[in-house]
């Protein structure tokens, strides 16, 4: 390991700038044709090398998957994170991560849908490192609830412990994020614009009965 504040060895920056590259080049190919359209061949040809020599930094496409997956957590609870702040209270405190839920998913669809659902057949989406990027998400929700201080989280093993105990203020997490994931599942997937409703409005109207339950 290099001492504080040496630079990384070339070899591993090298190997860092290629994976970066390689997952700019999938996340381009989930926007343009979903989860399916993802292939490290094509990549490969994109960045002019062969197939096999970008399997020495994601051995599969289920690996390279994973991590999009993971990053797409944690810049979701980034987002949520940034826009706590100290002092209000739990419902003024929902409101905002509410709202910061839903930009984000806006601003992100292809890879808001990649969090919810299996993106090819055969994928694991509950692996251990994903189900605890997922419990990051509840524990940030249920810290607000809980009135913690900021930053507010529960961490992975008290999520664990409050969901085996059926903890209140698990059971509220859950309904806060499955009340917000199904609204804007449905936004993100079209479905308030073929209906032809104001999804601000109904927005509105959702983090009222979310702010009502916690009142």
């Amino acid at each position: 390991m290099p001492a504080a504040g040496a630079r990384k060895p070339m070899r591993e920056r090298f190997r860092e700038q290629v994976r970066e590259e390689v997952k700019a080049a999938a996340l381009a190919q989930l926007a343009e044709g979903g989860a399916q359209a993802i292939s490290i061949n094509a990549i490969a040809k994109h960045l002019g090398v062969s197939g096999p020599a970008l399997y020495r930094y994601f051995a599969s496409r289920d690996e390279l998957l994973t991590v999009l997956v993971i990053d797409a957590y944690g810049d979701l609870h980034a987002a949520m994170a940034r826009v706590l702040e100290p002092g209000l209270d739990a419902e003024a405190q929902i409101r905002l991560l509410a709202a910061a839920y839903r930009a984000w998913a806006r601003a992100e669809p292809h890879r808001y849908e990649l969090l919810f659902k299996p993106p090819i057949p055969g994928y694991d989406a509950h692996a251990q490192p994903l189900a605890e990027a997922a419990r990051a998400l509840m524990g940030l929700v249920m810290g607000v609830l809980h009135q913690r201080d900021s930053p507010a989280a529960y961490g992975n093993d008290e999520v664990l412990a409050a969901r085996s105990a059926g903890t209140d203020q698990f059971q509220l997490a859950v309904a806060v994020w499955s009340r917000l994931h199904g609204f804007v599942s449905l936004e993100i997937g079209g479905g308030f614009t073929a209906m032809h409703l104001d999804a601000d409005a109904l927005f509105e109207t959702e983090v009222q009965v979310l702010t009502g339950r916690i009142s």
